[in-house]
């Protein structure tokens, strides 16, 4: 469990992340972070885009339902 505090910035609120945590994520200063929220309130912090993962699976199972036909195709 990490914490860390919110404070004031200009008209934003920012919250500080720590080496340590930004080594967890994979992230550096700079990069782009999802978050979502679970279905239970709380909030997962992903440097990935959830959308583009789904597109990916949505996309690997009509590939596999199509094998034959794309390979026909290719």
């Amino acid at each position: 469990m990490f914490e860390t505090k919110i404070r004031k910035v200009g008209n934003s609120a920012v919250m500080t992340l720590s080496a340590e945590l930004l080594a967890i994520l994979d992230a550096k200063e700079g990069d782009t972070v999802f978050v979502v929220r679970g279905d239970d309130g709380s909030l997962k912090i992903m440097t990935h885009d959830p959308s583009v993962a789904a597109a990916l699976e949505a996309a690997e199972i009509v590939m596999d339902e199509n094998r034959s036909l794309l390979a026909a195709l290719a």
